[in-house]
């Protein structure tokens, strides 16, 4: 039977016994907890986004969701490297990720994530061609 993850709290959610990276008694990976984890501060900006102004949010939950997204970033980053080694390429790009999703089941996720990667390609080319007409401008 597989190991139940750490969670960023030092605890196991099946076996309560287990200690984080950090904690000094870690599950053997070597992996140390913020090298695991996105930062906590992120995690808690953008949920609380999702509360009214006076919402509060307990640390358990920050630390359960800190949890739940970097095992989704894992499990997604994990489908795609496995697309790459096959395809006998060494890095992972959006496509990929995007192809990782819908092999997984998240289907919904995959037209606006789409729909922002195309965006994001073409401010970096934009990017590009000011940092070139600067460059060529000024010399």
């Amino acid at each position: 039977m597989a190991e139940a993850p750490t969670s960023p709290a030092g605890g196991s959610h099946e076996s309560g016994g287990e200690q984080s990276p950090q904690g000094g008694g870690g599950g053997g990976s070597g992996v140390r907890e913020q090298d695991r984890y996105l930062p906590i501060a992120n995690i808690s900006r953008i949920m609380k986004k999702a509360l009214p102004q006076n919402g509060k949010i307990a640390k358990d939950a920050k630390d359960t969701v800190q949890e739940c997204v970097s095992e989704f970033i894992s499990f997604v980053t994990s489908e795609a490297s496995d697309k790459c080694q096959k395809e006998k390429r060494k890095t992972i790009n959006g496509d990929d990720l995007l192809w990782a999703m819908a092999t997984l089941g998240f289907e919904d996720y995959i037209e606006p994530l789409r729909i922002y990667l195309a965006r994001y390609r073409e401010l970096e080319v934009t990017k590009r061609s000011l940092v070139l007409f600067n460059i060529f401008f000024y010399l």
